[in-house]
C-alpha cells in the first residue's frame, strides 16, 4: 500500500456493522421509492464507505479486496439494494488510480462525501477532438446514478466513423467521466429486484470530455503504485457482486431461521422447523454459502498474494480466471441457497410483508450481471483447459 495522509483511518467493517440496522429498517421505504434514502447515503459517505478503493493520498481508504468484500456483504445482508449501491460507488472509486493527478483530485480529492458511479459497457461513442473527446451515448443499469456527483460511461473511440483499434487489435474502449449535471437520467428502472438501486439509463449528447478525464482499464496501467491497483480490476468488480449475493443469501437464511420457529404450517401440529425437509434445506443452504465463500476467499487470497509478491506485475492469467470463476460461482450458489429457503418458507414467502420474497428477487437480479454471467464460466473453462482465450477482461 502507498503512503498518504497520516492519522487513523475509519474501520469500514465496523462502520458497516453500525449502519446495517438503519439500512435494514429503511429497506421497505427504499424499495418503494426505488432509491436509497438521502440520510443513509450521507451516513455511508461520511463513514468513508464509498472511498474504499480511492487512494489514501486522495483521502480514501485504499482497502484490501477482502475488506471491501466483507464490508459490502455486511451491508447487503441488511438490504441487498444498499449493498449493491455501496458496491458500485466503492468500486467506481477505483478509476481514481488511473486518472492523471489533476483529474483525480478534481473528482475525488475535493469533497470527502463525493459518490461516483456509471457503466463500463461501451454504450457510447467518443470522437477525438482537440484536448479530448466529443461523446454521445446511452447506458442502461447505471446503479445509484441519482445520488452520484460524477458519472462514467464506456465508449468505443471512433475515427472517421470507424471504431479505432486498441492494443492487440481489439476495439479501443475508454471510460469517460462526466459531471452529473451534464448527464440526462431516464427513469427506466422498473425492475423485478434490487429496486432501490435506481439503476436507470443515463445519456449524454455531444458532450466534450477532456482527455485527462478519460481512461482505459484494459490497455492502460494504473498511475498509482498501491497494491490494490495491481489487483485485477474486473476481478474486483466481480468480487463486489459476489459479496452482495452472499449477503442477500445470508439474510434469507436468517429470515428462514426466524420464520421456522414461529410459523406452524396449515394442518400441522408443530412449527415449520420440525419438518425434516426444512431442516435439510437449511443445511444445504448453509453449505452452499459457506463453501462458495471459502472458494472465493481462497481465490482472492491467491491473487492478492501474487500482487504483493510481484508489485505491479500482472497477476497470472490462471489466478485471474480462478478469481472470476469463484465470484461467479459464489453468486450462483447464493441464488441456489435463496431458492432453497424461499421454497422452505412456503406460502408466507410470496407476500410483500415477507423479506424472503425480496431476497429472492434481489439475488436473481444480481445473477444477471455480465461480470458473473454464464460466459464467465466458459471463459474460465477455456483458461483452465489451456485453450486460447480473450483474457483482456479477466
Amino acid at each position: 500500500m502507498s503512503g498518504g495522509p497520516t492519522g487513523a483511518l475509519p474501520d469500514p467493517v465496523a462502520s458497516a456493522l453500525a449502519l446495517a440496522p438503519e439500512a435494514r429498517r429503511l429497506a421497505a421505504e427504499a424499495e418503494r421509492d426505488r432509491r436509497l434514502p438521502p440520510g443513509l447515503l450521507t451516513a455511508f459517505a461520511r463513514a468513508g464507505l464509498f472511498r474504499l478503493c480511492v487512494p489514501r493520498t486522495l483521502g480514501g481508504l485504499e482497502a484490501e479486496p477482502r475488506v471491501l468484500a466483507e464490508t459490502v456483504e455486511l451491508v447487503a445482508r441488511a438490504d441487498g439494494s444498499a449493498g449493491w449501491c455501496l458496491m458500485i460507488g466503492a468500486t467506481s472509486g477505483l478509476v481514481s488510480a488511473w486518472l492523471p493527478a489533476g483529474a483525480a483530485h478534481e473528482v475525488y480529492g475535493q469533497d470527502p462525501d463525493v459518490i461516483t458511479g456509471g457503466v463500463f459497457a461501451p454504450g457510447g461513442r467518443a470522437v477525438p477532438v482537440d484536448g479530448g473527446y466529443r461523446v454521445t451515448g446511452r447506458w442502461p443499469y447505471a446503479s445509484g446514478c441519482e445520488h452520484c456527483r460524477w458519472l462514467m460511461g464506456g465508449t468505443l473511440v471512433q475515427d472517421a466513423g470507424e471504431s479505432r483499434p486498441g492494443p492487440g487489435g481489439t476495439p479501443d474502449v475508454r471510460l469517460m467521466l462526466f459531471p452529473s449535471a451534464d448527464v440526462l437520467v431516464h427513469d427506466t428502472w422498473w425492475a423485478a429486484g434490487l429496486r432501490a438501486t435506481g439503476s436507470h439509463d443515463i445519456e449524454v449528447r455531444e458532450r466534450f470530455v477532456p482527455a485527462e478525464r478519460s481512461l482505459s482499464l484494459i490497455s492502460e496501467r494504473p498511475r498509482h503504485p498501491g497494491a490494490l491497483y495491481a489487483f485485477p480490476p474486473f476481478g474486483l468488480l466481480a468480487l463486489g457482486i459476489a459479496a452482495v449475493a452472499l449477503g442477500i443469501a445470508r439474510a434469507a437464511i436468517d429470515e428462514l431461521g426466524e420464520l421456522a420457529v414461529t410459523k406452524t404450517p396449515t394442518l400441522a401440529r408443530q412449527a415449520l422447523a420440525a419438518r425434516s425437509g426444512v431442516q435439510a434445506d437449511r443445511a444445504r443452504a448453509e453449505a452452499l454459502v459457506r463453501a462458495a465463500r471459502a472458494f472465493l476467499d481462497d481465490a482472492v487470497g491467491a491473487a492478492w498474494d501474487a500482487v504483493r509478491a510481484g508489485g505491479a506485475a500482472e497477476v497470472p492469467t490462471r489466478l485471474r480466471a480462478e478469481l472470476r470463476l469463484a465470484a461467479t460461482h459464489a453468486v450462483r450458489s447464493a441464488a441456489q441457497a435463496v431458492d432453497l429457503v424461499y421454497d422452505a418458507g412456503g406460502g408466507t414467502a410470496v407476500y410483500e410483508a415477507s423479506p424472503l420474497q425480496r431476497h429472492f428477487r434481489d439475488v436473481h437480479t444480481a445473477t444477471q450481471h455480465m461480470m458473473v454471467g454464464v460466459p464467465t464460466l466458459e471463459l474460465a473453462g477455456r483458461v483452465l483447459l489451456g485453450l486460447p482465450a480473450d483474457t483482456s477482461m479477466l
